[in-house]
């Protein structure tokens, strides 16, 4: 099963130095009988992208919580054994706030990453104005809600776990 696991920039440099992604317990996003129900969709690759965006979504929570991160979000893709992941909340259905979302009990090792997605430069300015607009989002405002989804708009990079180094750098 694969998790994508949110992180910042600083998150990661310290996943980087300690040779793992943690501790435990993780909250991580995967393709989850939830996430299979909302999405609807049967195409594997499909769904996996909806669990990398709720993570992303995830980065930018934790970056507008610190003032100091860099502006970019950070999602690590692991593929961990079959039954690692365990659903967060069972009983929370298909609330928007927890599709996907799964608790992983150990750290994870940077070894087993499958590939590392980062944010590029020119999203910098978007996901500044979607963390300052959080909070609005969360409270219903639809104009602060716009901005948040500006953040969406920028794909994410693909990196393999070699490439660390650079990004962190």
């Amino acid at each position: 099963m694969r998790v994508y696991v949110p992180l910042t920039l600083s998150g990661l440099a310290a996943a980087h130095g300690a040779g793992e992604v943690g501790p435990g317990p993780l909250t991580a996003y995967a393709v989850t009988p939830g996430l299979r129900e909302w999405y609807v969709s049967d195409d594997i690759e499909e769904l996996e992208y909806a669990a990398l965006n709720r993570a992303a979504a995830a980065s930018l929570r934790m970056i507008a919580g610190n003032p100091d991160e860099v502006r970019r979000r950070v999602v690590v893709a692991v593929d961990v054994p079959d039954g690692s992941g365990t659903v967060a909340d069972p009983d929370s259905g298909l609330s928007a706030a927890s599709l996907g979302e799964v608790k992983i009990a150990a750290a994870l090792p940077l070894a087993k990453a499958a590939a590392v997605h980062v944010d590029a430069d020119d999203a910098e300015k978007d996901v500044t104005a979607a963390a300052a607009a959080l909070g609005a989002a969360d409270l219903g405002d639809d104009d602060a809600q716009f901005t948040v989804d500006g953040a969406e708009d920028h794909e994410l990079l693909w990196f393999g776990v070699q490439e660390i180094p650079q990004l962190i750098g």
